[in-house]
């Protein structure tokens, strides 16, 4: 699971994108729950694929999983799951994830 740091951090770029309103740090860490719930799965909440064709996303730059998640969405990178995936998600979204995953150790 995450740490509360990462979780509050994460929080904070969500309140700082506008996705949340300000004083709502309880809440944000519910709406990034929902969205690292949507990763885990394949991803992890930890980061760490859970099959050996899966990547892991703990600790990777955050701007190389940005270009890749912009790729998936589109289209330019091919993968079915992920392109479905990250054309339901805002850019806010994808940043808020993308500042998650990338501050998790790897």
């Amino acid at each position: 699971m995450a740490s509360v740091r990462t979780m509050g951090s994460a929080a904070a770029l969500l309140m700082g994108l506008g996705v949340l309103p300000a004083g709502a740090q309880e809440k944000s860490s519910t709406a990034l729950d929902v969205l690292i719930q949507q990763c885990a799965p394949c991803h992890g909440v930890d980061g760490i694929g859970h099959d050996t064709e899966i990547p892991n996303l703990a600790g990777q730059h955050d701007r190389y999983l940005w270009l890749q998640m912009m790729a998936f969405r589109r289209g330019t990178r091919r993968h079915q799951e992920m392109r479905y995936m990250s054309r339901s998600l805002s850019e806010d979204e994808i940043a808020a994830l993308v500042q998650y995953y990338s501050s998790l150790p790897r």
